[in-house]
């Protein structure tokens, strides 16, 4: 069953485009993966230092590969640029 995950994002203010240019390159990467369907993000009109990142997967066992890729990467360095982690909702697609 196809999985579908909305993964909402909020940059400290002011950093919106920073982390755009940071998230834009793994995105690329990830849409290579085996089971990417779709890897979008979306800015919001009104406050530009907000994100929804849309992603649809073949089946929960690439998604949860994704994840261990994501988990592997090493962290980030310099300060935050995110309000807290992220907020996933995860839908099952039939």
């Amino acid at each position: 069953m196809a999985v579908r995950l909305f993964v909402s994002i909020k940059a400290l203010p002011g950093k919106g485009d920073e982390y755009l240019a940071e998230a834009l390159p793994n995105a690329v990467a990830t849409r290579s993966e085996p089971g990417c369907e779709q890897y979008e993000f979306f800015r919001n009109s009104e406050d530009p230092d907000s994100f929804i990142l849309v992603e649809r997967w073949t089946d929960e066992a690439l998604w949860q590969t994704h994840m261990g890729v994501l988990r592997a990467r090493p962290p980030r360095n310099g300060p935050p640029l995110t309000e807290g982690a992220p907020k996933l909702e995860r839908y099952e697609v039939d």
